[in-house]
């Protein structure tokens, strides 16, 4: 169990990494005026846009620019403490892995109807969201999983040195 959860702790990193990058140099575009980002970063959105035939990254509806400020202001500071999380072992880990999951799960749930139900979106485009589908169900997962023993039962107990024993 402790390999798969590496591997699990391994690809979860990964998409933390992406996120963190992502989602302020990227996604930020799509609600904020683009005249604050670099140019190769707006031709990059831009590119990314035709290529994928990503409407939603164009047209802008509403819901798509309520989705990322949710991802700006909630998510990627959750992909942050993740991130850490991962790297030095916090026992909070679960709980943040947890939270971040079920609120990208929610996120591409609603994404991912409007694309399969405008009719509109491409496969290659669906190819495109659908991976964070899966990482909103991994995370989920993972948030699930209790610690191993060992680790639970050291949260909050101190070593006992520098005590007297009482008869």
């Amino acid at each position: 169990m402790g390999a798969l959860l590496k591997l699990v702790d391994a690809v979860l990193f990964v998409f933390f990494v992406v996120i963190a990058v992502a989602a302020p140099l990227i996604d930020a575009q799509t609600c904020l005026p683009e005249s604050l980002f670099p140019s190769v970063l707006v031709e990059l959105k831009n590119w990314y846009a035709r290529e994928y035939g990503d409407y939603l990254m164009t047209q802008k509806p509403h819901f798509i620019v309520g989705i990322v400020w949710l991802e700006l202001l909630f998510q990627w500071p959750l992909a942050l403490a993740n991130l850490y999380g991962i790297l030095a072992s916090k026992s909070w880990f679960n709980t943040t892995c947890l939270i971040y999951g079920v609120s990208v799960f929610t996120s591409m749930v609603t994404i991912l109807s409007e694309l399969i139900q405008s009719g509109k979106a491409s496969d290659k485009l669906l190819f495109m969201y659908f991976p964070f589908l899966g990482l909103g169900v991994l995370a989920i997962l993972r948030g699930l999983l209790t610690p191993s023993r060992t680790s639970s039962s050291m949260i909050g107990k101190r070593p006992m040195l520098g005590r007297k024993k009482k008869a």
